[in-house]
């Protein structure tokens, strides 16, 4: 039987980011570090009343109840790992029918739970690029499988077969371009798309209650404009004019689906503001970089937000975001004529090392940069080191300590998971597991 892609179903479902995007990381709230991603990996234990109407559960992904007198509408599932604790504890606030399921995008952080909560007359509601997003999901779903095992300490999965290129489960039932609307109990919901995160994404807009459940178009640290794990580009135009739209709403409750809400006008308005233009001040500081005949390198190095505008860096990063729109505008070629070819540089290595007088004088300079606290270029030298020398025990032992002493430095949850793996993966070698 030919493995079915979905949220449900998916063994490593609860590992996506999206999310966070497909992002994504295990939220507690971006506004909190961690020491460890897989510590974030909690079910809410709560429902949180936002008013009367509104009711929501936290966790790796939110989940959101808006009653109305003649049924309920789920904005988001959360993670198919937390959806069933979330059902319970919001069912018990109101147990009416579910005539409404909205997915703010594809992410399986939102998805996880729609075979939960959907009953027979449920209507579940998405954007129409929903589709297109959920089979490049179940087109790469191997690929993903293992970058999110890597990045979140689990086990990596064995390849599973092929779903094909369009391969996904469609759950949704109405799909809509720009806009759509319906009301329920006297409550009028509209529905815009709203890309960032995704291409699929949108926000939902309850004027009775001025709540915009903006999905992960907003949260509390400059977004995954580039993920790790791997993404299509996210377009930081995109991002703008998005939140454009919900400030043009004049929300006085924001919702995102990770973290907890923001309340008030004039604080909804200076979060948002202050988000979007941070998302701009980069964007438009890469483009002007790249009209100078800058490098994404330098580009990386360079940008930095003004302090007004530090939302910080918990989630997303300013380098990776700085890299993604460089390389999302332009690709991968850089004009050196050596990097049109398909051998890479690294196949040089060995040569490197012989020059150097073999890998252990090599991996001597390695710890001697990372001991000094260069540890990046100290990765680097480890892996000309390697390249020559896979078992080479004084490059292995520099490699996991530069490895540790980023560790140490780093207050973002995502890098924190890769250095996480990359460690255990030394470690292992090393025969320290």
């Amino acid at each position: 039987m030919r493995p079915e892609y979905s949220p449900i179903n998916h063994s490593l479902c609860f590992a996506l980011v999206i999310l966070f995007a497909v992002g994504s990381a295990p939220f507690v709230s971006a506004r909190q570090e961690t020491d460890n991603p897989a510590d974030l990996m909690r079910v809410g234990d709560k429902v949180i009343k936002v008013n009367d109407a509104i009711s929501m559960v936290t966790g790796f992904g939110n989940t959101f109840m808006v009653k109305t007198d003649e049924g309920n509408v789920i904005i988001d599932t959360s993670i198919a790992f937390h959806a069933s604790r979330h059902k319970q504890l919001l069912r018990a606030e109101n147990s009416g029918p579910i005539k409404y399921i909205i997915l703010t995008h594809g992410h399986g952080d939102h998805t996880g739970g729609v075979r939960l909560w959907k009953e027979p007359a449920t209507q579940i509601i998405a954007q129409k690029n929903h589709s297109e997003f959920m089979h490049y999901q179940a087109r790469l779903a191997g690929f993903y499988a293992r970058r999110n095992a890597a990045q979140f300490a689990l086990q990596i999965p064995a390849p599973g077969q092929w779903a094909g290129n369009y391969g996904a489960k469609i759950e949704p039932t109405i799909l809509f371009d720009d806009k759509h609307e319906f009301t329920l109990g006297g409550v009028r919901f509209e529905i815009y798309s709203t890309p960032g995160e995704t291409y699929d994404h949108l926000t939902v807009w309850v004027p009775k209650y001025r709540a915009a459940f903006v999905g992960d178009n907003y949260y509390t640290s400059f977004p995954n404009i580039y993920t790790l794990r791997g993404t299509q580009p996210r377009w930081a135009l995109d991002y703008i004019n998005s939140i454009n739209k919900i400030l043009s709403l004049k929300p006085e409750i924001v919702l995102p689906s990770h973290g907890n809400h923001l309340q008030g006008a004039e604080e909804v308005n200076r979060r948002l503001t202050r988000y979007r233009d941070a998302i701009q001040y980069v964007h438009d500081e890469v483009v002007r970089g790249m009209n100078a005949g800058k490098d994404v390198f330098t580009l990386m190095r360079e940008i930095k937000l003004p302090p007004e505008l530090n939302v910080g860096e918990s989630y997303g990063k300013l380098s990776w975001s700085i890299r993604g729109i460089y390389e999302g505008y332009v690709g991968y070629f850089d004009t050196n004529p050596a990097t049109m070819y398909e051998a890479p540089a690294s196949s040089i290595y060995p040569d490197l090392v012989k020059l150097a007088g073999g890998a252990d004088a090599v991996a001597r300079i390695a710890m001697d940069r990372a001991q000094a606290g260069h540890a990046v270029e100290a990765l680097h030298l480890t892996d000309v080191a390697l390249a020559a020398d896979a078992g080479n025990r004084k490059a292995l032992e520099a490699r996991l300590k530069a490895l540790e002493t980023l560790r140490d430095r780093c207050r973002n949850t995502n890098e924190r998971g890769w250095l996480d793996y990359g460690i255990k993966a030394t470690k292992g070698k090393l025969g320290m597991n």
